[in-house]
């Protein structure tokens, strides 16, 4: 995964929440693009709910998987 595949999800319209699937098999859901930061080797997920951080880096984000919005 690389910043252009990531940032196309994040700008997608309508944004649709999506989870990031990393190579140690955890994963990340975004909820709003609002809760990312994008850098170009890095994604940094915030859930505001869960009071949680996680910076992943983009090369060990295997895939991306779309949620439907609840």
């Amino acid at each position: 995964m690389n910043e252009a595949n990531m940032r196309e999800f994040l700008n997608a319209k309508p944004f649709e929440p999506f989870r990031v699937v990393m190579s140690s098999g955890q994963s990340h859901l975004v909820k709003h693009p609002e809760n990312v930061v994008l850098t170009k080797t890095k994604i940094v997920i915030v859930d505001p709910e869960l009071d949680s951080v996680a910076i992943c880096a983009l090369l060990h984000a295997t895939s991306v998987e779309t949620q439907k919005a609840a």
